[in-house]
């Protein structure tokens, strides 16, 4: 057979890679909009948000880390505005008691969604995506607040299997778990994904370890994503920065702080609202601090 049967077969490799380099900047020019003239609202706005009666009527929204902190009070609020809300955690019995508190305050028939997100595979997830897809119908939001601390050392020293499950818990299974919700997104007149991160993601400090890490490749995630979707589909993902909020994961990053001067989760919701909500449509790729420091 002769050699030149594929008209490739005789073109340098170097040729070759400059022709894929040039497809894949074509690619990335026709994606790349500017992403600060997409959003609407300035981030002030975001945080200052006043949300209407029943903003999120009609929405589903999924949580997780949604047994306590901050994502207990977000699907709380998330409900009260209107949402249906999903509760994905590990601990069954902290999300049977929000599902209760939801009921008892008289908002939609939320869902319990148990998984271990450091255990579970991209098979369950899938399963669990084809599981609303089937009994609910519909997803609008997702809120990815599950996340773990890991211990505060300089990487020289860290655990290397610590430093997995920090990684598999704050970022691997975000992202698995975002791509086999995706086509339930897409299919949302408005989908809204929010990734949570931190100052140390923004701007990695020493001895912040695995968990500034995943933080830094959650922020860069988003930011992928939002290039690569922004112009073929109506999905939106940004990125919450708390800041320094009254939870257990900051009492065991800060235990000699004291807790009564932080703000709590239910003073920094409105930017959690404002981001699920049809008046943030436009606003994508940001990273937004709620607690902006002067």
């Amino acid at each position: 057979m002769s050699d030149n049967i594929n008209p490739l077969a005789n073109q340098s490799e170097s040729h070759s890679t400059e022709n894929v380099e040039n497809h894949l900047d074509s690619q990335q020019n026709d994606l790349q909009a500017p992403i600060s003239a997409l959003a609407a609202l300035t981030h002030d706005d975001i945080r200052d948000f006043e949300p209407a009666e029943n903003c999120l009527d009609g929405k589903t929204i999924l949580v997780t880390g949604a047994g306590d902190g901050i994502g207990r009070v977000a699907a709380l609020t998330y409900a009260r505005y209107g949402a249906t809300v999903l509760l994905l955690g590990r601990t069954s019995s902290k999300l049977e008691y929000v599902y209760d508190e939801i009921e008892s305050f008289g908002g939609k028939q939320p869902a319990m969604l148990p998984m271990n997100l450091e255990g579970a595979t991209y098979a369950e997830m899938q399963k669990l995506a084809n599981l609303i897809h089937r009994e609910v119908g519909q997803l609008d939001g997702v809120l990815h607040n599950a996340g773990m601390l890991g211990p505060l050392t300089p990487l020289e020293m860290y655990d290397v299997d610590m430093f997995a499950q920090v990684m598999k818990i704050n970022f691997t299974s975000t992202f698995m778990l975002t791509q086999a919700l995706l086509p339930l997104l897409k299919d949302a007149p408005n989908g809204s994904i929010v990734f949570t991160s931190s100052s140390v993601g923004t701007h990695p400090r020493a001895f912040w370890g695995a968990y500034a890490l995943s933080k830094q490749a959650v922020e860069g995630m988003s930011d992928i994503f939002t290039q690569e979707t922004q112009n073929t589909t109506n999905l939106r993902f940004n990125c919450i920065n708390p800041g320094g909020t009254r939870t257990n994961m900051r009492a065991h990053a800060y235990p000699g702080e004291n807790p009564m001067s932080l703000k709590t989760p239910d003073d920094i919701m409105a930017g959690y609202v404002c981001l699920m909500s049809d008046e943030s449509i436009g606003v994508r790729g940001q990273v937004l601090e709620l607690q902006p420091k002067d």
